[in-house]
């Protein structure tokens, strides 16, 4: 009981949830690790096809990036739109099950579901293979490291959504505050007319034409860089009130944060003629060239490390909620369901005591 206890804290009343409601500096963070961290590789991705191309096909990298940044904006306007619509939570599942019927709900439901599941895996893993490639001698480890990884996560959303906000919320802004001086410093340097690359990036032959498929394949992995958008439509009811607004406007803070953060480093690997290779990822070919090694590039590897770990607290806040909805509806154990069952037929002072809430006849 006492570790327990120690770990994961004590037992809040269900009077008391409306106290642990996120503020929307804290909500960025909880909600936006998974899109943030995206911007890490999806402009790697984007050029890992153009390059199959040849030279000529990596300047499309700039009108794609645009396209991408486009596409985001109407993502955006979208789900503003549907927070103010559902503001008990009205992502994928709520808006294709309300509108379009209960098939496609259920297909949205199921994707996000996978989703979510999925983030946990691929970022930690990502998150554990930065480590290991700073510090080989754990590479033999990586398997138990990601799994302390999640268990420490774990650990800290069982302890409430606002203590794991808390606690998320100092990487969050430090990876976002790392990427924005490089950027600055990045094209500071260049408008100068400060040294360039010390070396150009050599581009292989091209083994593909330039095609329409192909550039439709590398908008589709550039678009890596949308991951995790939705969460935040997904938790409206986690905000502190007005929820709508509130939502709303974290989500317009995190579109403009990705946005520029996607836009900067394709137009400044492109400038600084930078091509994904094998060892090294293109952010930290970019931080090298931009800072030269020394404390800022290792702050840059250590706050992209920190928030691809982090984003698969997007997982553990989105999972729950879509559970919760979906258990609602009865698609899944109603035990999953947020609304305590004894509230239906608890009465008197050890109600109160035990489950935290006025007592409610059965009428």
């Amino acid at each position: 009981m006492f570790i327990r206890r120690w770990l994961i804290g004590i037992p809040l009343a269900t009077v008391r949830a409306s106290g642990e409601r996120l503020s929307k500096v804290v909500a960025l963070a909880v909600f936006s690790s998974d899109a943030l961290s995206s911007v890490a590789y999806a402009t790697e991705e984007m050029l890992l096809v153009l390059v199959l191309a040849g030279s000529l096909a990596l300047d499309w990298s700039l009108p794609l990036s645009l396209a991408i940044t486009l596409l985001l904006g109407i993502l955006t306007v979208s789900y503003r739109q549907t927070i103010h619509a559902y503001p008990s939570g009205g992502g994928s599942y709520i808006v294709a099950k309300t509108n379009l019927g209960e098939l496609p709900g259920l297909t949205a439901a199921a994707a996000l579901m996978i989703d979510y599941v999925l983030t946990v895996s691929v970022s930690v893993s990502a998150g554990v293979a930065a480590l290991t490639s700073a510090v080989p001698a754990l590479h033999p480890h990586r398997v138990g490291l990601a799994l302390l990884a999640i268990a420490i996560v774990t650990v800290v959303n069982l302890r409430g959504v606002r203590e794991s906000g808390r606690a998320f919320a100092g990487p969050t802004y430090l990876f976002i505050g790392s990427l924005i001086l490089m950027l600055l410093v990045g094209f500071g340097r260049f408008l100068v007319g400060g040294p360039p690359p010390a070396q150009a990036a050599e581009v292989p032959p091209p083994i593909a034409g330039l095609t329409l498929f192909l550039l439709l394949r590398a908008f589709s992995s550039g678009c890596t860089a949308l991951t995790g958008v939705e969460a935040i439509s997904n938790g409206v009811p986690a905000f502190r009130p007005p929820e709508s607004k509130n939502a709303a406007t974290t989500m317009a803070w995190v579109a403009a944060v990705l946005g520029t953060l996607f836009l900067g480093i394709t137009i400044l690997s492109h400038l600084y003629g930078l091509l994904p290779r094998e060892g090294e990822t293109l952010l930290s070919q970019l931080a090298w060239q931009v800072f030269g090694g020394g404390p800022l590039y290792y702050l840059v590897q250590a706050a992209t490390m920190l928030i691809l770990i982090l984003a698969s607290n997007t997982s553990f806040a989105g999972f729950p909620r879509l559970a919760s909805f979906l258990a609602r509806d009865r698609y899944l154990p109603t035990q999953l369901f947020a609304l305590p069952v004894p509230m239906l037929w608890c009465k008197g002072a050890p109600c109160r005591r035990r489950w935290g809430f006025r007592p409610v006849s059965r009428q």
